[in-house]
């Protein structure tokens, strides 16, 4: 997502993906990268898709909505310090979540290129356990390095806000 604004937080607890979700929500609201519409979106989008998936060893969700509820293409990465109960995207199930990564697209084209560069990188244990180990101010370079740069996409300037929400 070319220009997107990528923020982080860690030190975070969450009872569960409602709680994640609305956070999310408020969080964006306050980054001024979504329209008042978004949080709600968000949780409409889950309970009817849900984005939680198992990956080789870890398992990460990936919420998103509509592009008509952003106004700005941003990451909201997420590293709860405990992981969260999200309902899987192939399953009836619940799945419990080390990582978080909401995607705020203002085209629905760069998100599937998003998605797809991403499922890429999410298929290699290193980048996620990376991920998961990585101190906070790290944390963002390295998602960006892998996802924003990666052999599949040319390379893109890419604003980092390391910014605690």
């Amino acid at each position: 997502m070319h220009n997107s604004q990528l923020f982080v937080r860690t030190g975070i607890s969450f009872a569960d993906a409602q709680q994640a979700l609305e956070h999310i929500g408020v969080a964006m609201l306050n980054a001024g990268v979504v329209h008042n519409s978004y949080p709600q979106a968000l949780l409409v989008r889950e309970s009817a898709y849900p984005t939680g998936i198992a990956l080789e060893q870890h398992a990460v969700a990936i919420p998103h909505c509509e592009a008509e509820h952003a106004r700005a293409p941003a990451i909201y990465l997420i590293r709860p310090d405990q992981a969260v109960p999200f309902a899987q995207a192939d399953d009836d199930g619940t799945i419990d979540v080390a990582l978080i990564i909401a995607l705020i697209v203002t085209d629905p084209a760069a998100q599937l290129v998003l998605l797809r560069t991403l499922f890429g990188q999410l298929q290699h244990p290193e980048f996620i356990t990376a991920l998961l180990t990585a101190p906070e101010d790290q944390l963002g370079e390295i998602f960006a390095q892998r996802v924003f740069t990666s052999p599949s996409r040319p390379q893109q300037k890419t604003e980092y806000e390391g910014a605690t929400l």
